[in-house]
């Protein structure tokens, strides 16, 4: 409960800010990807402002999760070696178990009574 409080918490705000943006923010502004020629580019879009920098704040955060992804699969290969280790030392420990419970009990070792010689 308490989570999804902060959650509001933290997400109408920013929600909120987002909206302001914007509104604030309307003007159209050109985006070309045409380095060599800025007066009269190959491929030019006319966009607002405001999506034009929430695109752009999208393809980092996409481009620091991809890269944070790729440094990790090491870790995650590690995680999918000892999942298997341990599930197979879990079988052997079942097995063995199940082996220990099927052999018949050792007789019992008759218990012999020690008689304190008589004091003399």
């Amino acid at each position: 409960m308490i989570r999804k409080i902060a959650v509001v918490l933290v997400l109408v705000p920013l929600a909120i800010l987002m909206v302001m943006f914007a509104v604030a923010n309307r003007a159209s502004v050109v985006i070309s990807l045409d380095p060599f020629s800025a007066a009269a580019p190959a491929f030019a879009a006319h966009v607002p402002l405001f999506l034009a920098l929430l695109l752009a704040l999208l393809v980092g955060v996409l481009a620091g999760g991809i890269a944070a992804w790729l440094r990790q699969s090491k870790w995650r290969r590690a995680a999918r070696h000892l999942a298997r280790d341990l599930r197979a030392a879990r079988a052997e420990a079942e097995d063995a178990q199940r082996r220990l419970a099927a052999t018949p009990a050792p007789p019992a070792i008759p218990t012999i009574a020690y008689r304190r010689p008589p004091a003399a």
